[in-house]
This record gives C-alpha cells, structure tokens and sequence, in this order.
C-alpha cells in the first residue's frame, strides 16, 4: 500500500505522546507552540502526557495535591486553548513514572486526580487497577528503551492493556538522544509474544517533529474515543513518521 493510500483511508493522524515545557521538565516547546507545529504538520489532534509526580516533572511537588494537580493540568489546558483556535483536538493524558518505567495513561483528568489522591502512591498494579475503574488505558511506554534515568528494564504484561510498539525518538532517522530502532523491534515483539495491543507515538518535547502516532478512519470526538477504540480492536495504523505499520508491527510503507 502506498502512503497516499494509507492516508487516504486512514485519514485522522493522533499525536499521541507530547511533552510541553509548563510540566514537562525535559521539554522546550510550550503548550501553544507545540499545538501550532502538531497542527501546522497535519495532525487531527495530539495528547498532551506531561511527566507526572514521579516522572520528570516541571510542577512543584512540594505542593498540596489540589494545587499540584491544577498546575500539572495547565499544559494541557493551554494547548486545548490554542487548538480550538486553529482547530486541533487536544486530549488529556499523562506519562507516569516508576523508578525509571513509565506509563502513557488516557481516560481520566484532572478531576479524577483531584478525587483520586491514592495514585500518587500507586504500585503498577494499583495504578492499572484505579485507570480500569475509571474506564481508562495503560500502555507501557518505551519498555526496552535505555537510558540514564531507566535503571533497569521492567515489564508488566498483567498490568497494561498495550505497548508503545512505535516511538519516534527511537526509530525515526532525524531522531539523535534516543534513536535505536532495535528498542520499538523488541517492543513490538514483547506485545506480539503477550498478546499486548500497539500504539504508536513521538514521545515529542520540541517543536521540530517527527510525525509519529496513529492514524484512523474516523475522527476521534475525545480521550474515551480513544480508549473505546484501541481496547475494542478498532481499525487504525502506526507510524513513526516515516515508516507505516499496521497494528501488529508489519510494516505497510515507507516513506
């Protein structure tokens, strides 16, 4: 299949692991720029997944919890703003952190964080617990990245619904931190192995992009759209930008 072909039947491109520099400490774009550039690109909509409490965080964790949730929440409310002045979807979601193992988290927000205060603490089965119960989605992000802050490689296969079988920062070739492409070929067959589902995102932190996510043939209306979508087996792609997949990781086109 060609990428005109893919494109035309999978229309609506989700960005959906972005870092903005309001919680993110690791990232430089702020919530408007990266809005700008994800819209400017081609995107349908992007989820913001700041860092959260245990994670690489730009918020105050000295903070009371309603206080730090409300700032953590602030990149994600800036962008939304923006993009509903240029017309991007903009969803809630973050990346949680254990001890160097992080988690993209979609289908609560801030009110259920608000309510919610146990997470803080949360071990991974806890936490996949509290996100089923709210009707919500755990994919593991990058499992077998390496890196400094990743002291070692833990995986969960009981307590997420899916892998990020593609991640831009490893696999796309203007990447430079992270690039390994070998780290999405052993995503991609842990989650084959365990009968995980894929997603695919940039895990983006500036504003020059690499066009990674996933692509569907309907638009997405919302954050539960999503989960209902990838948890209920629906048709979609991957893509790290330059390279197309359907969703158990064959690759479908190049650029």
């Amino acid at each position: 299949m060609t990428n005109g072909a893919i494109r035309e039947k999978y229309p609506y491109l989700y960005e959906t692991h972005l870092h903005t520099s309001l919680g993110s400490a690791c990232a430089k774009g702020s919530p408007e720029e990266m809005a700008r550039a994800c819209k400017a690109y081609g995107y349908t909509g992007i989820f913001v997944t700041e860092h959260n409490w245990n994670g690489n965080t730009a918020i105050d964790r000295n903070l009371p919890w309603e206080e730090w949730v409300d700032a953590f929440c602030q990149g994600y409310e800036r962008a939304r703003a923006e993009g509903e002045r240029i017309g991007l979807d903009v969803f809630f979601g973050y990346e949680s952190g254990y001890q160097g193992t992080e988690f993209l988290i979609y289908g609560v927000d801030g009110a259920w964080l608000k309510n919610h205060p146990q997470i803080e603490e949360a071990a991974v089965e806890e936490q996949y617990r509290l996100i089923h119960e709210a009707g919500g989605l755990v994919i593991h992000a990058h499992p077998f990245r390496e890196a400094s802050y990743i002291p070692e490689t833990r995986l969960y296969p009981a307590w997420v619904d899916g892998v990020e079988g593609v991640n831009a920062a490893h696999s796309n070739t203007r990447s430079i931190e992270h690039y390994h492409p070998d780290y999405d070929k052993k995503a991609a067959a842990y989650a084959c192995e365990h009968g995980l589902l894929m997603s695919a995102g940039s895990d983006i932190h500036t504003t020059d992009l690499w066009g990674g996510g996933m692509a569907f043939r309907r638009k997405l209306r919302c954050v539960e759209d999503y989960v209902q979508a990838v948890l209920g087996g629906e048709d979609y792609v991957l893509t790290n930008g330059e390279v197309w997949y359907d969703k158990s990781g064959r690759v479908i086109s190049t650029e």
